[in-house]
């Protein structure tokens, strides 16, 4: 069995250079970084996790904890968080959490005291639960988090929100819609929250009036899409068009469309919010913003494994697909 004094024999250094470089240390050059991950692939070198965590003091697992209701966004992060810690020798460990109430420090506290995670990855609403974030800073644990709103000293992933929802107003207007749906956040996602004030930017730069029965709130989950949907619809003056703040509302917008006979988007256009790998197979594909939510996931990783605190900037795309076009009549 390939052992760390055979790397450091084939790479010529000392075995205290081949564990800095296993263990990601800083201030090791990358001509020596490059020598021994050489050995290391050569030889086909796996290191022992128990002796990297007596070594190191750390245990190489990072924590990923949710509580939202829309998979599409969840699996997307967790993928791209999980891709890079397999590139950094850390282990991902998931978790869904309950957004309130004691049990999620008890789930917090037992996953601590079992595994002894190196830092926790948050995404909304836990990312702004404040309560949890207190807890983490008691136990001195290193947390980031994906489109956190609340101040905190965390690493935290800022997302352009507000000028994304803007994006899909001035897309639909651009089609001619002036009677738009729009299905909100629940108020426990507060960057989300975001990209209705951005819709609302749109509406008066376009001297549009804003009409709030057109404001329906949801859950970010399916349900609630054909839920707010079926309330719009009865309107005696229905939208157009509906922009529903997740993809998961838009789908659910899209199914009821189709039980009632409506064409999309000839009678009715929807858009969503996430680029989601669902909104890709819906028929029709689903006009939607998309977020580098993988690129996302590896940057968290990054910030909790070596330490970055620079936070790099994402930008969002709004994807035209065929779920969006003019009005009836146009």
């Amino acid at each position: 069995m390939t052992s760390i004094h055979d790397v450091a024999a084939i790479a010529r250094v000392s075995i205290k250079t081949v564990s800095r470089v296993v263990n990601h240390a800083p201030n090791v050059s990358e001509e020596l970084r490059a020598r021994v991950q050489a050995a290391i692939d050569q030889l086909g070198y796996r290191p022992n996790q128990s002796a990297r965590r007596l070594a190191g003091g750390r245990s190489f697992m990072i924590a990923f904890l949710y509580n939202n209701p829309a998979p599409g966004y969840v699996s997307r992060i967790q993928m791209g968080a999980a891709w890079r810690c397999r590139d950094l020798g850390y282990h991902l460990v998931v978790e869904p959490i309950s957004p309130d109430g004691e049990e999620r420090f008890e789930v917090l506290d037992r996953l601590v005291a079992a595994l002894r995670p190196d830092g926790v990855l948050l995404v909304p609403p836990l990312s702004d639960d404040e309560a949890l974030l207190a807890r983490l800073a008691e136990m001195q644990l290193p947390c980031a988090r994906i489109a956190g709103s609340t101040p905190s000293a965390d690493f935290t992933v800022h997302t352009p929100e507000r000028a994304a929802g803007r994006m899909v107003a001035d897309h639909l207007i651009g089609l001619g819609h002036r009677r738009i749906g729009i299905i909100t956040p629940p108020p426990s996602h507060h960057a989300a929250l975001r990209r209705v004030d951005g819709f609302r930017d749109g509406l008066a730069a376009a001297d549009i009036a804003i009409d709030e029965a057109l404001f329906l709130p949801g859950r970010f989950d399916f349900a609630s899409g054909i839920e707010a949907g079926e309330a719009l619809l009865a309107l005696p003056e229905p939208p157009t068009a509906v922009f529903a703040t997740n993809d998961e509302m838009a789908l659910g917008m899209l199914t009821l469309a189709h039980r009632l006979g409506l064409r999309v988007p000839e009678d009715l256009s929807v858009a969503g919010f996430d680029d989601t790998s669902a909104s890709l197979t819906s028929w029709p594909p689903l006009t939607t913003v998309r977020q580098p939510l993988e690129d996302m996931g590896r940057a968290v990783i990054d910030a909790l494994a070596n330490g970055a605190r620079e936070t790099p900037e994402f930008l969002f795309t709004l994807i035209e697909r065929g779920s969006s076009g003019p009005p009836p009549g146009r």
